[in-house]
Protein backbone atom coordinates (compact mmCIF):
# COMPACT_ATOMS: atom_id res chain seq x y z
CA UNK A 1 0.00 0.00 0.00
CA UNK A 2 0.95 3.77 -0.79
CA UNK A 3 1.43 5.97 2.19
CA UNK A 4 -0.50 9.27 1.43
CA UNK A 5 2.44 11.07 2.87
CA UNK A 6 4.70 10.32 -0.18
CA UNK A 7 2.20 11.94 -2.14
CA UNK A 8 1.65 15.01 0.09
CA UNK A 9 4.09 17.67 -1.23
CA UNK A 10 3.07 19.94 1.47
CA UNK A 11 1.29 20.53 4.46
CA UNK A 12 -2.08 22.41 4.34
CA UNK A 13 -2.79 23.69 7.61
CA UNK A 14 -6.85 23.91 8.81
CA UNK A 15 -9.04 22.94 5.97
CA UNK A 16 -11.92 26.28 5.44
CA UNK A 17 -14.17 26.01 2.16
CA UNK A 18 -16.04 29.12 1.16
CA UNK A 19 -20.22 28.56 1.20
CA UNK A 20 -20.35 29.15 -2.54
CA UNK A 21 -17.75 26.57 -2.98
CA UNK A 22 -19.27 24.05 -1.32
CA UNK A 23 -22.32 24.74 -2.63
CA UNK A 24 -21.05 24.41 -6.69
CA UNK A 25 -19.16 21.23 -5.74
CA UNK A 26 -22.72 19.67 -4.25
CA UNK A 27 -23.64 20.25 -7.25
CA UNK A 28 -24.19 16.86 -9.44
CA UNK A 29 -21.24 17.25 -11.44
CA UNK A 30 -20.40 15.05 -14.52
CA UNK A 31 -17.01 14.40 -13.39
CA UNK A 32 -17.69 13.71 -9.35
CA UNK A 33 -15.50 16.22 -8.98
CA UNK A 34 -15.78 16.80 -4.56
CA UNK A 35 -14.04 19.05 -2.40
CA UNK A 36 -11.41 15.94 -1.10
CA UNK A 37 -10.54 15.13 -4.47
CA UNK A 38 -9.80 18.88 -5.11
CA UNK A 39 -7.69 19.02 -2.04
CA UNK A 40 -6.26 15.83 -3.21
CA UNK A 41 -4.47 17.05 -6.36
CA UNK A 42 -3.95 20.84 -5.10
CA UNK A 43 -1.20 18.96 -2.48
CA UNK A 44 0.21 16.31 -4.86
CA UNK A 45 0.79 19.24 -6.89
CA UNK A 46 -1.62 19.14 -9.74
CA UNK A 47 -2.43 22.85 -9.73
CA UNK A 48 -5.01 22.84 -12.36
CA UNK A 49 -5.25 25.86 -14.47
CA UNK A 50 -2.97 27.79 -13.83
CA UNK A 51 -0.65 29.30 -16.29
CA UNK A 52 3.36 28.29 -17.02
CA UNK A 53 4.50 31.29 -14.50
CA UNK A 54 2.16 30.39 -11.78
CA UNK A 55 2.88 26.85 -11.49
CA UNK A 56 6.66 27.86 -11.53
CA UNK A 57 6.06 30.21 -8.95
CA UNK A 58 4.22 27.46 -6.91
CA UNK A 59 6.91 24.99 -7.37
CA UNK A 60 9.44 27.54 -5.63
CA UNK A 61 7.34 28.16 -3.23
CA UNK A 62 7.07 24.46 -1.95
CA UNK A 63 10.29 24.37 -1.33
CA UNK A 64 11.05 28.40 -0.28
CA UNK A 65 7.42 29.16 1.36
CA UNK A 66 5.41 31.30 -0.18
CA UNK A 67 1.19 31.33 -0.98
CA UNK A 68 0.13 28.19 -3.20
CA UNK A 69 -2.53 28.52 -5.57
CA UNK A 70 -4.37 25.84 -7.51
CA UNK A 71 -7.40 27.01 -9.93
CA UNK A 72 -9.64 24.02 -10.81
CA UNK A 73 -12.90 24.11 -13.71
CA UNK A 74 -15.91 22.36 -12.57
CA UNK A 75 -16.67 20.69 -15.44
CA UNK A 76 -15.13 21.34 -19.04
CA UNK A 77 -16.07 24.36 -20.51
CA UNK A 78 -17.96 25.71 -18.14
CA UNK A 79 -17.89 29.52 -16.23
CA UNK A 80 -17.36 27.43 -12.86
CA UNK A 81 -13.96 27.61 -11.00
CA UNK A 82 -12.58 26.67 -7.84
CA UNK A 83 -9.27 28.09 -6.37
CA UNK A 84 -7.59 26.44 -3.46
CA UNK A 85 -5.42 28.72 -1.60
CA UNK A 86 -2.97 27.62 0.85
CA UNK A 87 -1.22 30.33 2.80
CA UNK A 88 2.56 31.03 2.90
CA UNK A 89 3.22 29.97 6.39
CA UNK A 90 1.29 26.91 5.81
CA UNK A 91 -1.46 27.45 8.70
CA UNK A 92 -4.92 26.83 6.22
CA UNK A 93 -5.98 26.26 3.29
CA UNK A 94 -9.10 27.31 1.72
CA UNK A 95 -11.69 26.36 -1.39
CA UNK A 96 -13.32 29.40 -2.62
CA UNK A 97 -14.67 31.01 -5.84
CA UNK A 98 -12.95 33.00 -7.46
CA UNK A 99 -15.49 35.87 -6.65
CA UNK A 100 -14.91 35.30 -2.85
CA UNK A 101 -11.02 36.39 -2.56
Amino acid sequence: MISSALLTRFQTGRLFAAPAALAALAAPLEHNITPLSLLTHHVSGDFGHISHADRQANEHVIEHGGRILSRYQLEPGSALWVWVITEADRPSTCMLMPDDY
